[in-house]
C-alpha cells in the first residue's frame, strides 16, 4: 500500500475550476475590504493564474460584482426543495433554508448587503435592484403567487420591504448579536406569514395600479 502523500492538485473541468475561482474569491472578500484583494490575491488562493480570472469573470469589479449578486439572490432550488403542506410550514422552512445559507457564509452575505468597497453607481444600484426582485418573485412562488398577476408588482415591491428586515434583522444576529438565531427565525417567519396571509390579500383586492397595462407593454 503506497504511503505517498495524495497530489495536491488535480485537472478541473472549466465549470468546476471557475466555481473554484469563485469560492476562493468570494471567502477572501469576506475577510477582507474589496481595495485590500488583488486578482493576484486571488490567483494565488485557487492555484490558477491570473489570466483564467480575466478568462471566466473579467474585472476584479466583475467578479466582485457576481459574487454579490449570488450571495444576494434566492436560488430556484431554494422553492423546489420546500415542503408541501400549509403557509406557516413552508415559511419555517423558508427562512431555516436562509438562516442556514447565510451563516455558512456570514462575511460574503454581511459584504454583499452593503458593497460600499466599489462604490454605489447605476451599475451596482441595477444589480442590487435586480437581485431583490429575483428573490421576491421566488418568494412569490414558494407561496402559489404569479409574478405575472395582476398585482404582481405590488406583491413583489411588497416582499422587497420584506427583505429590507430581512437583511436588518440578519445584521442584528451576526453582527452586534442583539438577537439570536431562533429570535430572528420567529421574527421572520411570523412576519412572512402575516405579509402573505395579512397583507397579500388586500393588495390582491385593491384596484389595479393605475399605468399597471402600460408598464406591461
Amino acid at each position: 500500500m503506497s504511503t505517498e502523500p495524495a497530489p495536491r492538485w488535480r485537472r478541473l473541468e472549466p465549470d468546476e475550476r471557475r466555481e473554484q475561482i469563485y469560492a476562493c474569491a468570494a471567502r477572501l472578500f469576506g475577510e477582507r475590504p474589496y481595495s485590500a484583494v488583488s486578482t493576484s490575491d486571488i490567483a494565488a488562493a485557487a492555484g490558477v493564474a491570473r489570466g483564467l480570472i480575466n478568462h471566466y469573470f473579467g474585472t476584479k469589479r466583475e467578479l466582485y460584482l457576481e459574487i454579490v449578486r449570488r450571495a444576494l439572490t434566492v436560488p430556484r432550488l431554494a422553492v423546489e426543495i420546500l415542503p408541501e403542506g400549509p403557509l406557516e410550514v413552508r415559511a419555517e422552512a423558508a427562512i431555516d433554508w436562509f438562516l442556514d445559507m447565510v451563516r455558512a457564509q456570514e462575511k460574503t452575505w454581511l459584504a454583499a448587503i452593503a458593497p460600499e468597497g466599489i462604490g454605489r453607481d447605476p451599475e451596482v444600484d441595477r444589480l442590487l435592484e435586480d437581485a431583490d426582485r429575483v428573490s421576491a418573485d421566488r418568494v412569490l412562488e414558494a407561496v402559489g403567487l404569479s409574478p405575472e398577476s395582476a398585482h404582481g408588482e405590488q406583491l413583489n415591491a411588497a416582499v422587497r420591504a420584506f427583505g429590507g428586515m430581512v437583511k436588518a434583522a440578519g445584521r442584528e444576529w451576526l453582527v452586534r448579536g442583539s438577537l439570536d438565531r431562533t429570535q430572528v427565525h420567529t421574527l421572520l417567519s411570523k412576519s412572512l406569514v402575516t405579509l402573505v396571509g395579512q397583507v397579500f390579500p388586500l393588495i390582491q383586492n385593491s384596484p389595479r395600479p393605475a399605468g399597471a397595462d402600460h408598464a406591461e407593454a
